[in-house]
């Protein structure tokens, strides 16, 4: 199964199969919501009066239990009309009562998920997928109503298992035209490719192109029949102190469709990272796509809490248990981070715990229902908080303990495998399995977490530390300098005038002891750790170096920023491991970036920093003439508020003021790239929109952009701003040729 379509008061169950693509028709699906009271009772005398609603087709006393620490219950199935009928249904049951008369279950599970869970259908397809990629350009959409002009159609990614692109586009074709022409040509470019899965780069396209159709009289199809069904509208949010824009989702008939706008596993991963989760989670393909991390975890714990006869909280609340004074100030505590000793440090070697919280969780069986269990309070097990954890299995080490499992033995395959069609398909499945696994940890804390437990966030994080600040002691014990620590890695040194012990023997006793693999995970002919700004302390998270082997052992990601060649490229590329710092930064200007990848390579080439500074000045002679395309400076910036909010005329306001005059809508939450032209100003000509293709640039401003991240090379090296600017003024007009 790959696609679910709810219509008419049915499901569509579409399916791809080695003959073609079936679909099945589902009549009789009832989706289930579950009432709980103190006593069966009180739901008895109601029973009828939920009969009796519109929305509900049948009622059914079952035994469930309403939580993990709870015995089986008698409580009420109530059948509902359809998916939609859900939530209204459980709004109404809510208000009957005073709060905490009844309780509520399986309320809030998105359609999808639902119909698998409760028919046990599995979304995961038999047969390889087809997958069609739609593009537009952004200028095609902005405004209220957008005229589509130019689209390119091309084949997608497979999904690993086979060759799945179809060979009705085996190339990237682009089409031009009125909206008219365009719609009927990527109409017939799908039609004629039959994908099962649309990669489109916004979900924006669908009701563009069949408005442009239905205005020009044109028959058009993006799903296997006619229309297309709006799944939920664009919102904005704040989550962690940052406001976010959820775009609106759209779905056609008989495809999955992704939005790359609107997607967080296909753009960290790949088509074969998401349908492992699809596995995993029950979750069809079109939700898993634009599913969170939290989500999809969520997903994962409730098919194994069904499995275990316990029933989903709507709105969960867990009170915490009682601690005394000692208790809360030792369990309020994170993870144990070293300070790092700010400079340049000769022959480093990083060592990190392989999935240390996931691990922390399964060999020390910390689940919901085990922490302060009932039956052992008279044990202290977590140390330094003097809680006790169960001896019977948790469900939480049961789920996580599988996804462990697996992404070891997709590494092990990676490091085995030289095809690159097969590292792609594995790359993709173990990031989407790592980015389950780093989310688990901070779940037990989250409120609106349906199974979390705040006691068991503490536990994990007690039992971290420990493993930590033992690994510390043996490293140092075996003749290393532990120089930086952060929570799961360690960064060390040799100890002048000690004997060592091999880190590789060293790893194998921690690991024994902690029963938490501990792996080399890289050596550096030199690593600089960065102090934080206006301080001597190290910044926690920013530090760069050079890698022992040179080539470049995560060639994702670690050289962002995409300089141009001979424009600041940063040379070296992956010889060098970037973390925290400007050219890791996202609002950081493309150019700005090169440069410092540049004078962080001129930096272990001369290991001084007036070298260092000679290559900087270079680049500001460039910058300063005016010799700097402003395409490469352009800003991106996400906007948390309406342009009027804002307190300040700020270069944001003014761009999102262009924006607006452009036609271009930019909600909280979505970026904004632009290009400063005179910082001067507080117009909205103190800036232009990238899109505008602005001929000339403020050099003063990107000229304290690039000192700043010069500051961040040389500080390790004890050069702040003021000296470097000092030993640039004392050399402004001398050649500079001679550190070429």
């Amino acid at each position: 199964m790959f696609a679910l379509d709810f219509r008419d008061g049915g499901v569509d169950v579409w399916s791809r199969t080695a003959d073609g693509v079936e679909v099945a028709r589902d009549e009789e699906y009832a989706p289930a919501l579950y009432l709980a009271a103190d006593d069966w009772a009180s739901i008895a005398a109601n029973r009828a009066h939920v009969e009796g609603h519109p929305g509900v087709v049948s009622t059914a006393r079952e035994e469930w239990r309403p939580g993990f620490r709870e015995e089986p219950t008698d409580v009420l199935r109530i059948d509902a009309s359809d998916v939609d009928a859900v939530r209204p249904l459980a709004r109404e049951l809510r208000g009957w009562e005073r709060t905490g008369t009844y309780r509520l279950f399986d309320v809030d599970l998105s359609p999808g998920f639902r119909y698998c869970l409760e028919t046990g259908t599995d979304p995961a397809p038999e047969s390889p997928l087809r997958t069609l990629s739609v593009e537009v350009p952004p200028a095609e959409l902005a405004g209220d109503e957008p005229r589509i002009t130019e689209c390119t159609v091309g084949p997608g990614d497979a999904d690993g298992a086979s060759a799945a692109a179809t060979d009705a586009v085996a190339e990237a074709e682009t089409v031009t035209g009125d909206p008219a022409t365009v719609a009927a040509a990527v109409g017939e470019r799908v039609a004629a490719a039959d994908p099962d899965v649309l990669v489109l780069d916004t979900a924006r396209i669908v009701p563009a192109l069949f408005e442009a159709a239905r205005e020009a009289g044109v028959d058009f199809r993006l799903g296997r029949r006619p229309g297309y069904r709006k799944r939920a509208g664009a919102s904005t949010y704040e989550s962690y102190g940052q406001v976010g824009h959820s775009p609106a989702r759209y779905g056609v008939p008989g495809r999955a469709v992704i939005d790359r706008e609107n997607t967080f596993f296909y753009r960290e991963t790949n088509l074969a990272g998401c349908l492992d989760l699809v596995g995993r989670s029950g979750k069809p393909l079109q939700e898993l796509a634009w599913a969170s991390i939290g989500n999809v975890l969520t997903a994962i714990q409730v098919r194994e809490a069904k499995a275990r006869g316990v029933l989903v909280p709507w709105r969960s609340w867990r009170a915490e248990f009682f601690k005394s004074m000692r208790q809360l100030s030792a369990a309020d505590r994170g993870g144990y981070t070293l300070s790092p000793r700010v400079g340049l440090h000769e022959d480093v070697h990083e060592l990190d715990f392989s999935s240390l919280y996931p691990n922390v969780i399964v060999t020390r069986n910390v689940s919901p229902e085990t922490v302060r269990c009932d039956c052992h309070a008279d044990r202290a097990d977590v140390p330094g908080l003097g809680y006790a954890v169960c001896d019977d299995r948790g469900y939480l080490p049961d789920v996580l303990g599988e996804l462990v499992a697996a992404r070891d033995g997709i590494k092990r395959a990676l490091r085995e495998t030289d095809d690159p069609e097969r590292r792609a398909t594995l790359s993709g499945r173990s990031s989407a399995l790592k980015w389950i696994l780093v989310a688990c940890f901070g779940y037990q804390g989250f409120s609106n977490a349906k199974f979390g437990r705040i006691e068991c966030h503490e536990a994990i994080n007690a039992f971290a530390r420990e493993v930590l600040l033992d690994a510390k002691e043996t490293l140092e014990d075996g003749g290393w300098e532990v120089v930086h620590g952060i929570v799961d890695s360690v960064w060390v040194t040799p100890r002048a005038g000690a004997e060592r012990r091999p880190l590789d023997d060293l790893a194998r006793a921690i690991t024994e002891d902690a029963g938490v693999r501990l792996e080399c995970e890289a050596a550096y002919d030199w690593v600089a750790f960065v102090p934080q700004r206006e301080s001597n302390a190290g910044a926690l998270t920013k530090y760069f170096g050079k890698r022992a082997n040179g080539d470049g052992t995560e060639a994702a990601g670690d050289a962002e920023g995409g300089a141009k060649a001979g424009d600041g490229a940063g040379g070296g590329g992956n010889a060098f491991k970037y973390r925290g710092i400007e050219c890791r930064q996202r609002s950081t200007p493309e150019w700005v970036a090169g440069v410092q990848r540049d004078l962080i390579a001129a930096l272990d080439e001369y290991r001084e920093p007036e070298p260092v500074c000679g290559v900087l000045a270079q680049f500001l002679q460039r910058l300063d003439a005016g010799r700097v395309d402003p395409a490469a400076l352009a800003v991106t910036n996400r906007v948390s508020k309406e342009p009027g909010e804002y307190a300040r005329y700020t270069r944001s306001t003014a761009a999102l003021d262009r924006a607006d005059d452009a036609g271009i809508d930019v909600e909280p939450g979505q970026s904004v790239d632009y290009v400063v032209v005179d910082d001067e100003k507080d117009t909205r000509e103190r800036v232009a929109l990238a899109a505008e293709d602005p001929e000339s640039y403020d050099a003063g401003y990107y000229r304290e952009r690039t000192l700043r991240a010069a500051e961040s090379v040389l500080s390790p090296v004890e050069w702040d701003r003021e000296r470097i600017a000092a030993y640039l003024a004392d050399r402004e007009d001398a050649a500079v040729t001679a550190y070429g």
